[in-house]
């Protein structure tokens, strides 16, 4: 399997996961050294404790109906590889109201003990509505 089609199946199954309330598919991916950026958050996450400290809470809160992974490409440079894409999906939290996110996420995958494993992930919203600056 090309590597392009073996990170894209990573990640198809780590979503799937996500998006039936299983946070767990992407830590079991992480490198222990992960960082991590969301727009949720304030300041980048460092390191799979902190990171899953942050993400368990949501076991079992999230639904996604369906997702469209777009775009993917997988950039490789030696025991380092890329991926990025657009993602777009439609679901709910803790059974609130059904709701489509459209995403960029970047991850960066390195070749760790013979395993590739994510040691950067962020995610930004597609065109996200600004505030409008304080006039001055």
């Amino acid at each position: 399997m090309e590597l392009s089609e073996q990170l894209i199946a990573i990640e198809r199954r780590a979503l799937n996961r996500w998006g039936s309330g299983d946070p767990h598919g992407y830590l079991e991916i992480d490198a222990e050294e992960i960082t991590y950026f969301d727009p949720m958050q304030e300041a980048r996450v460092d390191g799979l404790a902190d990171l899953t400290k942050l993400l368990a809470p949501l076991a079992g809160k999230i639904h996604i109906e369906r997702y469209e992974m777009v775009r993917p490409c997988v950039q490789r440079h030696g025991d380092v590889a890329v991926l990025t894409y657009n993602l777009v999906d439609s679901g709910s939290f803790d059974g609130g109201p059904t709701l489509t996110v459209r995403w960029n996420c970047t991850e960066v995958y390195a070749q760790i003990d013979g395993a590739w494993k994510i040691i950067h992930n962020h995610w930004s919203y597609i065109k996200p509505e600004l505030k409008q600056p304080i006039a001055r």
